[in-house]
């Protein structure tokens, strides 16, 4: 499993480990990161956990959803929707948190860093 990794990658926990349709915060290199298992897709997206209009780390207790066809989590605290591919706030342009790659193998989570 090492062998297969990047040095731009982690193996952060089983599949298993995530909440379906939830997310969970997990520590990568000093950065809190947000990883949602939406399982309807069976895909793991992985977010900064720091909400930018709030100033804390929550945003792994937000609420997945869609608005149109876009994959959403709502800010927990001012409710602001972010983007789980891109980080993108829908209702603030100029604000953009870190979206990371992620990728499964041998069911486990493999979070890129270099964002």
């Amino acid at each position: 499993m090492v062998n297969e990794l990047k040095s731009s990658e982690v193996d952060v926990c089983a599949l298993t480990d995530l909440n379906e349709n939830a997310g969970t915060a997990a520590l990568i290199d000093e950065r809190q990161i947000a990883l949602f298992y939406v399982k309807k897709t069976e895909q793991v997206y992985a977010l900064s956990n720091y909400d930018p209009f709030s100033e804390v780390n929550v945003l792994s207790r937000g609420i997945i959803g869609s608005i149109g066809d876009e994959l959403v989590v709502a800010s927990p605290i001012y409710k602001q929707h972010f983007n789980l591919e891109t980080g993108q706030c829908l209702e603030d342009e100029s604000v953009c948190i870190n979206a990371y790659p992620v990728k499964i193998i041998n069911g486990r989570v493999v979070v890129g860093t270099n964002s």
